[in-house]
């Protein structure tokens, strides 16, 4: 008798511990590698794993034009193409005045045909605007003197071009680099218009203290502004 009950104790015994057992692994699982899906500390994993996994696109970037700068004179439009490549001090030192607006209303006070017509120093009476330090001549950076052309204007000192700009009205190899005057920095040219420079260069002209060849009847630029 005492030995059934001894067994029977043993056999109750051993059927908790197991219970016991069982329970504890229940638990431990949703803490386990089993992830419930639909929670979001989940989601984010998710999210992460297949921002990942997404492919690079390469932006597409649209490549800059030339800048282009309009002159609206008194007879008409000229549209000039700058060479910022070629000429960067000197396109930029331009660009500089134009959107100081520094030219609006000044003139090309000087114009001979078969030659060049040259502006952007002096305002419609003839006085002298002044102007930022001189530049550095950029001459030999391979832009010829041509028809259609812009270049700086500047005294006999190689680098003293500051505002004043002229327009090629003819073909003017003696004004390039290794030419006789030392050479004259291009920057630009004119892609529309070209009409209104004839016809500038056409004007009659006269002498004005120490000036000559200054228009009759003042050709004014307006204004001066860069295209978008």
């Amino acid at each position: 008798m005492t030995r059934n009950i001894l067994w029977i104790t043993l056999i109750i015994a051993a059927g908790l511990f197991g219970l016991s057992g069982c329970n504890e692994i229940k638990e431990a699982a949703p803490a386990g590698d089993k992830v419930d899906q639909t929670s979001p500390a989940s989601l984010e994993i998710i999210t992460e794993k297949s921002e990942e996994s997404k492919s690079v696109q390469p932006v597409q970037i649209e490549p800059k034009g030339p800048t282009r700068v309009k002159l609206e004179t008194s007879m008409g439009n000229i549209v000039i193409q700058l060479n910022e490549e070629m000429a960067p001090i000197t396109t930029a030192n331009f660009l500089r005045y134009v959107k100081e607006k520094f030219y609006n209303g000044t003139i090309f006070h000087r114009v001979i045909p078969k030659f060049m017509i040259q502006g952007g120093g002096f305002a419609t009476d003839m006085i002298k605007k002044d102007t930022h330090p001189p530049i550095v001549n950029e001459s030999s950076n391979g832009l010829k003197n041509e028809r259609g052309t812009v270049a700086m204007a500047r005294t006999p000192d190689l680098n003293s071009a500051t505002s004043q700009f002229f327009i090629n009205h003819v073909d003017n190899p003696g004004l390039n680099q290794g030419g006789p005057y030392g050479g004259y920095a291009v920057f630009g040219k004119v892609i529309s218009g070209m009409e209104v420079v004839d016809a500038i260069a056409q004007v009659s002209t006269h002498t004005v203290g120490q000036y000559q060849n200054v228009p009759d009847e003042p050709v004014i630029i307006q204004s001066a502004y860069i295209l978008k």
